[in-house]
């Protein structure tokens, strides 16, 4: 690996962030790049990992994934040194991200995680969009199983259940 080519990935991952106006998780990310071969798995995670030391993304951890956002130093770099990323390569970015942008914006939006909490644990569900939490539901219960069960039917039942509160808010 050439210092040119990790350049170019760091490039490419400024890129996509700096193109959306959400997070992107560390598997579309990966996703896109390991799909059009433009490195492998490792050299990837080098370059995540150098762009988050250097303050250029930030990650957020959540239960089963993270997610990552450009920061204003990246923002900065990206400015920069876009040059360096050629033609061909931004089209195959802008139109991932374009014909992908509803499903990359939903799987950024919908998150769930629990945690423990006087020998209890804590499901906690929320629907955000572009960064602005519109739900947020916090579920105290008895056991971990039922925590994960409760965070992983949240991706599937988000919106019949933020549009059963809007209905039954909206009619007291």
């Amino acid at each position: 690996m050439t210092d040119d080519g990790l350049i170019l990935y760091k490039l490419i991952i400024l890129y996509m962030l700096d193109r959306v106006d959400f997070p992107l998780t560390g598997s579309q990310i990966s996703q896109f790049i390991l799909d059009k071969g433009y490195t492998d798995y490792f050299t990837l995670q080098v370059a995540i990992n150098d762009l988050n030391e250097m303050d250029f993304i930030k990650p957020t951890a959540e239960r089963n994934h993270t997610l990552y956002e450009i920061t204003e130093h990246g923002k900065e770099a990206v400015e920069l040194f876009e040059f360096k990323i050629n033609y061909p390569i931004k089209m195959d970015i802008l139109n991932y991200l374009k014909e992908q942008k509803i499903e990359l914006r939903n799987e950024s939006a919908i998150s769930s995680d629990y945690y423990p909490s006087n020998n209890e644990y804590v499901a906690q569900c929320s629907i955000k969009e572009r960064n602005q939490t519109l739900l947020e539901i916090k579920i105290t219960v008895p056991t971990q199983d039922q925590a994960i069960h409760i965070c992983d039917s949240w991706r599937d039942k988000n919106e019949e259940i933020y549009q059963y509160l809007i209905s039954e808010m909206w009619n007291t």
